[in-house]
C-alpha cells in the first residue's frame, strides 16, 4: 500500500499536469489526429502535461517505471509503475467540455493501488488509495461513496459515447441496457466514474479502453463501493470492455445481458 510520501508525490504529479493543462483549456489548439482509422485527436496540452508528469517521476522515482498514453513505456527495476493519461477527454477538451481528466494510477507488482482523477479547471480530484475513497474540491473533502440501486429499472447509464467506441454487436448489448434503465446520459468520459463514485450515476458500460484509460479508475470505483469489472465479470486487465456499477446488484445484472452480445 503507498505510505504518505507516496500519496503526497501523486499530488504532485497531478498538480504538475494541471498547472500545464490549464492555461490550454478553451484556446486554439493546433489538434493532431493519432488515429488510423477513427478520429483520436492529441494536442501540445496532452504531451506537455504528461512531460512534466514524467519528469517528476524520473527526478524523485527513477526506479519506478513508467506508462503514459502520449509517451508510451519506460521500464523500471522497483515493483511500481506509474500509468499516465494526462488528458482522458481529449475530443471533451477541443470542445471546451470540462469532463476530461488527468487520469493517475500506481501500480504495486501489477496491483493497482493508487488511483486520481483530477480536473485541474474545476479544482475537482477524486483520489482512492489503501481502501479509502475520497472527493476534494473547493468546498472541502468528502468521502466517496456509491448509491444503492437495486435493479437496472431504477439506474442512471452512461457511457462516453453510444456508439463511437461500440462495435455493432457491443452496441446492440448496450443499448438493450438503456432500454431497460430508468435513464441514460452519453459524454462522461473519466468524470463520470467519478460520478458513479460519488452516487450519481450507477451504471457504465464502455469498450476499447486502454490500459492507462482504466487503471485508476478500478481503485476509485472499487474504494467508494462499487463493483468494476469485463463484460464477463473478470477483473480488468489491459483495458478492453469495461462495466462499473455502483450496486453489485445492477452490475449482474448488466452482466446477465452484455454476455449474450460476447462474441
Amino acid at each position: 500500500m503507498p505510505d504518505q510520501e507516496t500519496i503526497a508525490f501523486a499530488h504532485r504529479l497531478a498538480d504538475a499536469a494541471g498547472a500545464v493543462i490549464r492555461p490550454y483549456f478553451r484556446q486554439r489548439l493546433d489538434i493532431i489526429d493519432k488515429g488510423k482509422m477513427a478520429f483520436d485527436p492529441v494536442t501540445a496540452a496532452d504531451r506537455e502535461a504528461e512531460a512534466a508528469m514524467r519528469a517528476l517521476i524520473r527526478s524523485e522515482r527513477p526506479h519506478d517505471g513508467i506508462l503514459g498514453e502520449e509517451h508510451g513505456l519506460e521500464a523500471g527495476s522497483s515493483r511500481r509503475r506509474w500509468v499516465l493519461d494526462p488528458i482522458d477527454g481529449t475530443r471533451a477538451f477541443i470542445t471546451g467540455r470540462h469532463t476530461w481528466g488527468t487520469l493517475i494510477a500506481l501500480e504495486d507488482e501489477g496491483r493497482r493501488v493508487l488511483g486520481i482523477i483530477d480536473q485541474p479547471v474545476l479544482r475537482e480530484r477524486f483520489i482512492a488509495y489503501c481502501d479509502r475513497g475520497e472527493f476534494h474540491s473547493p468546498a472541502g473533502a468528502i468521502a466517496l461513496r456509491t448509491r444503492d440501486c437495486a435493479t437496472l429499472a431504477l439506474a442512471a447509464v452512461s457511457t462516453t459515447h453510444p456508439w463511437g467506441y461500440f462495435s455493432s454487436v457491443e452496441r446492440a448489448g448496450f443499448e438493450e441496457l438503456c432500454a431497460r434503465a430508468r435513464m441514460s446520459y452519453f459524454g462522461g468520459d473519466c468524470y463520470a466514474y467519478g460520478l458513479l463514485a460519488l452516487g450519481h450515476i450507477d451504471l457504465i458500460v464502455e469498450a476499447s479502453l486502454a490500459a492507462w484509460d482504466v487503471a485508476a479508475l478500478i481503485p476509485i470505483v472499487e474504494n467508494a463501493g462499487g463493483v468494476i469489472t469485463d463484460w464477463s465479470g473478470a477483473p480488468v486487465g489491459q483495458g478492453g470492455r469495461i462495466v462499473a456499477a455502483g450496486d453489485a446488484r445492477v452490475h449482474a445484472e448488466a452482466l446477465e445481458i452484455l454476455s449474450r452480445f460476447l462474441v
